[in-house]
């Protein structure tokens, strides 16, 4: 293949075969313009076939975290407790986007149902979940895709906060809502798939999901209900996007997760603005 055929040519961002640039469909799936900018775009790269989306998500978890200490760091101190070190003020959480019934019910902040999946009460905390998403993360981009991952992790963790919310819980943070889906996600997989693999993922993943809830029945102060409301939310989310065996990536699927991407982004930099404005202006 010569350059100028390279140049006129790319993958299918739905199908990934091999179609030209100027083509009005593609001819091995239909997609309608299939060299648009908008469906190759640098962001609608992101949820190719690697773990660009994982790297992603850690990255603005570490960023949100030093940034609630950064701007009120005279709580973030050693308490005396492991769990404790690096913990952010409640003010500092609450102007970043804590959700919960307060921000949700008498506040208005319902955009702190996507942003306080960004936000950790702890070194430990943003650890533990980091280290949960990034073993999770390439099983469901492997068996989802990118762009279902995702939108699952991003679904979930509002699907979680909003069933702690009804549930009466005033305050809570972290990515463990959204994580919990991407659990939900994977036994809703192995149950689907069944055979020796699909028994094994589910046989796998069932003990991550015990183990969390009996966690949280020992440790006060887990949410309970936004780790349930997570799994559940996705192993719904999982069943209507389907799993690459039974539902190729389709360029909806990567509508969505834009989508999601995009919403996440403007919550995030509406977050900052409201954290940085309310303690140096």
């Amino acid at each position: 293949m010569n350059a100028s055929t390279e140049r006129s040519s790319l993958l299918c961002p739905n199908c990934r075969r091999l179609v030209s640039r100027a083509a009005a469909a593609c001819p091995h799936c239909g997609l309608s313009r299939p060299g648009s900018p908008w469906k190759n775009g640098s962001i609608a790269r992101l949820f190719g076939d690697g773990n660009d989306i994982i790297r992603l998500i850690i990255t603005c978890n570490v960023v949100m975290f030093v940034l609630s200490i950064f701007i009120d760091p005279r709580f973030a101190a050693y308490g005396g407790s492991p769990f404790h070190l690096l913990s952010p003020s409640n003010s500092s959480l609450l102007v970043l986007g804590s959700t919960g019934t307060i921000p949700i019910f008498q506040l208005h902040a319902w955009w702190s149902l996507v942003s306080a999946s960004y936000l950790h009460g702890s070194l430990l905390h943003i650890v533990f979940n980091m280290i949960a998403l990034y073993q999770l993360g390439p099983l469901l981009i492997k068996e989802f895709g990118s762009s279902r991952m995702f939108t699952i992790y991003t679904l979930s963790g509002i699907g979680g906060f909003v069933l702690s919310a009804l549930m009466g819980v005033r305050f809570t943070i972290g990515a463990s809502a959204a994580v919990c889906g991407l659990i939900g996600a994977a036994l809703y997989y192995g149950k689907s798939r069944g055979g020796v693999y699909g028994n094994a993922v589910y046989s796998q993943i069932s003990g991550w999901a015990l183990s969390i809830f009996v966690f949280g029945f020992f440790v006060p102060g887990i949410n309970n209900w936004g780790h349930g409301g997570g799994m559940a939310a996705g192993a719904l989310v999982a069943m209507l996007l389907g799993y690459r065996e039974r539902k190729s990536d389709r360029f909806s699927h990567t509508f969505m997760a834009i989508l999601c991407l995009v919403a996440t982004g403007l919550v995030l930099a509406w977050s900052i603005f409201n954290g940085t404005l309310f303690f140096f202006l």
